[in-house]
């Protein structure tokens, strides 16, 4: 069974967030877990992918929460490592970060041109996934802008939100969203009833596969 090397830092990096990929992925995938502090030289030899998930906060806490560990992330990846990003890992993924995309860019997807929405708050997005609208998680996710990617999903301006380019796959919505992140009024009637762990499968099935 492949092994995800999944970083949790709360809140930028959530608990939540790592549950719901741990809940939707488990069955075909195992985890370890690091945070902020060093990690051993020998901590990803028997890793097949790095996970960072979402969360609150800003994504120029970068600097401290991966001071220690930016740069082995960075050489597993392109010693052949995987990478899926959501939504704050996403964000790293560019340049001003990780820097692990080829002419690419990583945007706030409220401050795109043409979006449907100004504000970051949580709401369910209309999104097509693979040529199926759906309704997704999103909390100030991002766009990926740029040339040379597998366009998976895209927002209703046209914009990228996943997407998966070598070895690195970047999704700007929640796909491993709990039914509890639904419980305000507006978002009870877009729980996926974990259709969308299934989607999220399928995404990093693809990007193990590349």
């Amino acid at each position: 069974m492949p092994t995800i090397a999944l970083f949790i830092h709360q809140p930028a990096c959530s608990v939540d967030s790592a549950n719901g990929i741990i809940k939707a992925l488990e069955s075909h995938y195992s985890f370890k877990l690091f945070s902020k502090d060093e990690v051993e030289d020998t901590f990803f030899d028997n890793v097949d992918m790095v996970c960072i998930p979402g969360g609150i906060g800003d994504a120029d806490r970068f600097d401290t929460l991966m001071k220690w560990n930016a740069e082995i992330v960075k050489e597993f990846v392109s010693n052949g490592g995987r990478y899926l990003g959501i939504c704050m890992g996403a964000y790293w993924a560019d340049r001003y970060y990780l820097n692990i995309l080829n002419d690419v860019r990583v945007e706030q997807y409220i401050k795109r041109p043409g979006t449907d929405t100004r504000r970051p708050h949580p709401k369910a997005m209309p999104v097509t996934w693979k040529g199926q609208l759906e309704r997704m998680y999103f909390y100030d996710g991002c766009a990926c802008v740029g040339n040379n990617m597998d366009v998976v999903a895209t927002y209703s301006n046209g914009d990228p939100m996943a997407i998966i380019q070598g070895r690195v796959g970047l999704i700007g919505c929640h796909l491993e969203s709990e039914h509890w992140w639904y419980d305000k009024k507006y978002l009870k009637p877009h729980w996926h009833k974990e259709q969308h762990y299934k989607l999220l499968l399928d995404f990093v099935n693809q990007l193990v596969s590349e």
